[in-house]
């Protein structure tokens, strides 16, 4: 009797252990299918280079979503565009530097 139920309590612990790790393994398959996807570019409006979106700095700017490098790009914008409005240029006629 004492066998069985000694049989019993071991086919219990392999069962949960065996289940804890085909959990684990599944998440472990969802993150490298994650990673496999090609990642979303956006362009920083102020330097122009191309960042990926889920580690840019966002910043909601006139109504537009606008994604930064860094937070000095965004700064430098952010100066850039209130210069340019208190001195009356329109994006129509701003020119930019290269």
């Amino acid at each position: 009797m004492s066998r069985l139920i000694l049989f019993i309590i071991l086919f219990l612990l392999l069962y949960a252990i065996l289940r804890y790790l085909i959990k684990d393994m599944a998440v472990c398959r969802k993150k490298l299918s994650r990673k496999s996807e090609p990642e979303e570019l956006v362009q920083d409006p102020y330097c122009q280079t191309y960042i990926p979106k889920r580690s840019a700095v966002k910043k909601k700017i006139a109504g537009r979503l606008l994604y930064f490098c860094n937070q000095k790009c965004m700064k430098n914008y952010i100066n850039q565009t209130t210069q340019n409005h208190k001195k009356g240029l329109t994006n129509s006629n701003r020119f930019v530097m290269l």
